[in-house]
């Protein structure tokens, strides 16, 4: 199983993805223009981390 699935992707040259961590059901952020590129948590308007409620449950 993976543990990262996209589920958006915008661009070719610059590119702009949203990818959800299939564990915990956080969303990120993946943008790359060129050589550069990053990859930081997907965040609301009020600052919190966007998560996806389908993810499984994770065990401690």
């Amino acid at each position: 199983m993976k543990r990262f699935e996209k589920v958006y992707k915008q661009g070719t040259m610059e590119v702009t993805e949203i990818w959800v961590d299939t564990e915990t059901g956080v969303n990120y952020v993946f943008h790359k223009d060129g050589y550069a590129g990053g990859f930081t948590p997907l965040l609301d308007k009020e600052g919190k981390t966007v998560v996806t409620h389908e993810a499984k449950t994770v065990r401690l």
